[in-house]
């Protein structure tokens, strides 16, 4: 869809720390994630909520998140993750996304009020998206 910026990272036209890029989704680094390593999740096609989802692409779909939260647990040494997708109300980015935000025991995370923050530079990002990304393409969680 013309001027969805989720749309457009899908395409390669809008610059962004991909994790992964896959027939289901395309994953990639939240630009003011909740903690370092926090992971959007996002179908190819322009979807705005989950009901728009198609019954056929669940399974895939869902698989390529659970695959990310495991490997957010693992490349990042993270106790957990939290998933959360939001539908319209606080959908930042009207195109159907999940995220999938590493956590760990103590962190701070209360309620639904999150602080937000960013990455020092560039290469610290993506150092964050490459280590998400090899522990995706070797972890447990593979499907």
């Amino acid at each position: 869809m013309s001027g969805c910026v989720f749309c457009g990272i899908v395409a390669g036209t809008v610059p962004a720390f991909r994790v992964t890029d896959e027939a289901d989704g395309v994953a990639f680094l939240d630009t003011r994630p909740v903690f370092r390593g926090h992971v959007l999740v996002a179908p190819r096609a322009h979807l705005v909520t989950l009901a728009d989802l198609p019954a056929e692409s669940i399974a895939g779909y869902f698989g390529l998140v659970r695959r990310l939260a495991v490997a957010v647990e693992a490349g990042l040494g993270a106790d957990g993750t939290f998933v959360a997708m939001n539908n319209r109300v606080s959908q930042s980015v009207p195109h159907l996304h999940t995220h999938v935000v590493p956590r760990t025991k103590g962190d701070g995370l209360r309620g639904f009020f999150w602080p937000r923050t960013r990455y020092t530079d560039d290469a610290e990002a993506q150092s964050y998206a490459d280590r998400v990304a090899a522990a995706l393409s070797s972890g447990p969680g593979r499907v």
